[in-house]
């Protein structure tokens, strides 16, 4: 990797991160693959900003897509792109879990998994 192609993306990450909603995300993934609806349950914004952030995060390579049928699911990235977008990862599993507002939006998993939002959803059409 040529220090041009590295230092664009670190800048790429460091403005994907740079928004509270997008570091949100990042946190909620730690704990697990999920889906726009549970993401959107947990912030409590829209599907369209949800779907913004994690494209953003997508092409930054901190987020993976999987597809299943109309529905997509979004993990952490298995294999960042670089060592820098790898460390930083690791670094935020660490950081910022004494942090209200992260502690707040990360208890609300377990009753968002727990209503299966995607099974209700599926009435309503794909969330992605």
């Amino acid at each position: 990797m040529t220090r041009e192609i590295a230092m664009q993306e670190f800048i790429a990450v460091m403005k994907a991160l740079r928004e509270p909603n997008r570091v949100k995300i990042v946190k909620l993934l730690q704990r697990g693959e999920l889906c726009v609806c549970e993401i959107q349950a947990a912030l409590g914004i829209s599907q369209g900003c949800v779907s913004k952030h994690l494209e953003i995060l997508c092409r930054a390579g901190l987020v993976d897509r999987r597809k299943s049928g109309p529905w997509a699911h979004f993990r952490l990235a298995g294999e960042p792109r670089s060592a820098c977008t790898a460390s930083l990862l690791g670094n935020l599993r660490h950081w910022l879990e004494a942090d209200p507002e992260i502690a707040e939006t990360i208890a609300k998993l377990p009753d968002i998994r727990r209503r299966n939002l995607c099974r209700k959803a599926r009435s309503t059409g794909p969330h992605d």
